[in-house]
């Protein structure tokens, strides 16, 4: 239903993983709320994941803590939503191949362990045992989290979507927001909405949307793909997701092949330079995928900021919030993005728990 009502008690931008949670918890406590998205819900960041929902994140265990925050909300997602998720556990797995990332590993897993993350260092032969693929040769340890699932982006989205409308809250899609005034009202080429409260959850367009507020946020965009492998020449089997933590070069099980990511082009890159690079690096891990085509599977947008960090907050002065540079990382922090938004526009503040907020 695309037709607008003339005021919100909230307006919500943005209908991926991070909007249709906010949308869901915030008309659960009876606001007001309207979520506008500019395309189909899901379409955009959320859509371009490799579908596991993790707790590790080298080096941040201020991200492990929402996203451990987040897992236990999937668990219990089914019970509360009547959306089944297809969680299967798969785990995921470092490989580190420089001491000093062993070191550092070792420095920060006090921290790692305080915010609930669940992480341990292998030897190379232990992680050959997790993943066969593994040349051990090529690497002097690894890391390991087993609470690492499969989860579906597009079930996470439905349900939060389903259950915001079953609280009350109006999801219009194909309605992209053309301008914010200074009093709250929210311009689209359907209508406008005057909001008491506006949130940012924009994705890749975030930094437009700020802007048109009059706020700078400092989330830029860039392209990321992900590959498939042709057919290996043995079973892949149940490959945890596995990260190397040199090159970014990350792989996965997905069907009978490998779902293969390795950041993006660098500056003046060509993709056929890019594959070759991503090829090679590939076979020198995995010496049994030497050699094996790479093709396109799927591509899109993702929202990153200068320290690949999320920003969830406020403004000081005025009713405008926004959760926003996720870094293709949105799905395994998007309950507890919804949470702390909730508590932020219905309490004012965040509840104890949201340790990697960061308010302006």
């Amino acid at each position: 239903m695309n037709t607008l009502p003339e005021r919100a008690g909230t307006v919500v931008i943005g209908g991926g993983l991070i909007g249709t949670s906010i949308a869901c918890h915030l008309a659960e406590t009876g606001e007001n709320t309207v979520l506008l998205e500019r395309s189909t819900l899901g379409s955009g960041s959320s859509a371009a994941t490799a579908h596991v929902a993790r707790t590790y994140f080298p080096g941040d265990p201020r991200t492990g803590s929402l996203a451990v925050r987040s897992l236990r909300a999937y668990h219990s997602f089914t019970a509360r939503t009547a959306t089944s998720l297809g969680l299967r556990r798969v785990g995921f797995l470092v490989l580190f191949d420089e001491e000093e990332q062993v070191r550092k590993f070792k420095a920060d897993h006090d921290a790692q362990r305080e915010a609930g993350v669940d992480v341990s260092l292998l030897t190379p032969a232990e992680a050959l045992a997790l993943n066969p693929l593994i040349d051990e040769r090529s690497i002097v340890a690894a890391a390991w989290s087993p609470e690492a699932y499969d989860c579906d982006p597009s079930a996470v989205v439905r349900g939060y979507a389903t259950a915001a409308r079953a609280a009350g809250a109006r999801v219009v899609t194909h309605t992209p927001v053309t301008a914010i005034s200074s009093a709250g009202r929210v311009t689209t080429p359907a209508g406008d909405i005057l909001a008491g409260t506006i949130v940012c959850a924009a994705g890749p367009w975030s930094r437009e949307v700020a802007s048109m507020a009059g706020i700078d946020l400092p989330v830029d965009t860039y392209p990321v793909e992900l590959l498939l492998t042709g057919l290996p020449s043995t079973p892949v089997g149940a490959l945890p997701m596995t990260l190397h933590a040199t090159t970014g070069l990350r792989i996965r099980a997905w069907k009978d092949r490998v779902l293969v990511g390795m950041g993006r082009p660098r500056p003046g890159e060509g993709r056929t330079a890019w594959l070759t690079r991503v090829a090679r690096q590939l076979g020198t891990l995995y010496p049994a995928l030497d050699g094996i085509g790479l093709h396109r599977g799927w591509s899109g947008a993702f929202d990153a900021t200068p320290d690949n960090t999320a920003l969830i907050g406020a403004h000081h002065a005025r009713p405008f919030l926004w959760a926003a540079g996720f870094s293709g990382q949105g799905l395994c922090q998007a309950p507890a993005a919804g949470e702390i938004i909730r508590d932020l526009v219905v309490n004012g503040r965040a509840r104890q728990g949201g340790s990697a907020l960061r308010t302006s």
